[in-house]
């Protein structure tokens, strides 16, 4: 009870925030590095130093972590994602209980997947007409249309404070036919997302939309589909598509010309990345935003991310070794626990397990963030992510 009610007045500090007339929605560049920027994005639950990541609460939650311990790790922003919690608990559900900010305890801003990637790659029986997608809920079979409409009165009643817009996702390996049409589509339904928001009164006097760009790996498809999102107008545009089974070499050669076609003065978010040198090697192609379930999911499952490499920490080799899992991490698990400790409690499935590897994950992809930020401030990005790189991908240990 006494962490609900401090979860409470947080939530109404924030509220006090909001009233006082604080900014919707700005983007300022503080420094540049090459392609690489650092910045700040102002709202008005709080501000997100670029370039962010932003740890997945998918379903309400940032998996075997506390709102306060995922503050604690660095983060600025979380996602939380439409398909989950509009079929569970219930978008309407969360909105009678004052939005997904006070439910979960995170006073801070939000950014909400639209939906559809859930859509298209959990439900095995889905019919993509101009209306939307119709598809099967994993979690008992029910039916349910998702639409840009949909989508984005779902985001609204979530709470919100970056909303995404209902794209068409399909695989690199389509074909060109297939990668055009789910990219028109999804300008069409870009428009549509954009206008339903515009509906939304007080939330879109409060919140952001972003678009999201389409086109696999084809560079006319993406500069076709930045033209056509920065002609209806977004607050930021995501990178969408990648990630998605193309290999790193394919992604960041995409990223090579994608990002040139998106406008300079927004902040631009590659959905869904990634490995830690995926981030690194992004950044100084110009992205500043990113998410991605990997630090959370490897935590659950024994893999512990480092800057000489992820270790496994299953690994017998750690049954009687008393370093932390990272030397030199300042985070709980490593100041306060060992690595045998650690892998005794991963080989015992016991929860604690769980939740002392996802803070160490979490604080070390924080920390690389922190990195960026200050390499690209001293204008020293290229050493820093040369010396990274060298570093985190010449070890194997434990991988």
């Amino acid at each position: 009870m006494p962490r609900f009610r401090t979860a409470m007045r947080s939530t109404k500090r924030g509220a006090l925030g909001m009233a006082r007339g604080v900014t919707r929605f700005s983007f300022k560049v503080s420094a540049t590095d090459g392609a690489a920027r650092t910045g700040t994005i102002a709202m008005q639950r709080g501000e997100i130093r670029t370039p962010a990541f932003m740890p997945v609460g998918t379903a309400g939650t940032v998996k075997a972590m506390r709102p306060e311990e995922v503050r604690a790790s660095g983060a600025d922003i979380i996602l939380g994602n439409t398909y989950h919690l509009m079929l569970r608990p219930g978008a309407k559900r969360v909105a009678k209980l004052h939005g997904l900010h006070p439910f979960m305890g995170w006073d801070r801003p939000i950014l909400t997947d639209s939906g559809g990637y859930q859509v298209m790659s959990l439900s095995e029986l889905t019919k993509v007409t101009e209306e939307g997608v119709a598809f099967a809920s994993h979690l008992d079979g029910s039916r349910h249309m998702l639409s840009p409409e949909r989508s984005i009165e779902v985001q609204r009643l979530l709470g919100s404070d970056i909303v995404m817009q209902f794209d068409q996702l399909v695989p690199t390996t389509s074909t060109s036919q297939a990668q055009r049409e789910a990219m028109e589509r999804s300008i069409r339904w870009a428009k549509r997302s954009r206008e339903e928001f515009d509906r939304g009164g007080e939330h879109a006097a409060r919140a952001a939309i972003f678009g999201i760009q389409q086109g696999a790996l084809d560079q006319p498809l993406r500069r076709a589909s930045a033209e056509a999102l920065i002609e209806i107008g977004f607050d930021g545009y995501a990178v969408g598509g990648l990630a998605v089974g193309e290999g790193q070499e394919a992604m960041l050669g995409c990223l090579d010309f994608a990002v040139d076609t998106l406008p300079a003065d927004k902040p631009r978010y590659l959905m869904g990345v990634g490995k830690p040198d995926d981030i690194v090697e992004a950044v100084t192609r110009g992205i500043d935003m990113f998410d991605c379930v990997l630090p959370t999911r490897s935590g659950r499952t024994g893999q512990a991310f480092t800057a000489d490499g992820p270790l496994n920490m299953r690994n017998a080799r750690f049954a009687e070794d008393r370093e932390p899992i990272e030397a030199g991490c300042r985070c709980p698990a490593c100041t306060t626990f060992s690595r045998a400790y650690v892998h005794h409690l991963v080989k015992s499935g016991e929860i604690l397990g769980a939740m002392l590897m996802t803070q160490h994950n979490l604080w070390f992809y924080q920390r690389i963030m922190q990195g960026l930020r200050d390499a690209i401030a001293a204008q020293a990005l290229k050493s820093f992510a040369n010396e990274f790189l060298r570093r985190y991908r010449s070890s194997s240990r434990g991988a």
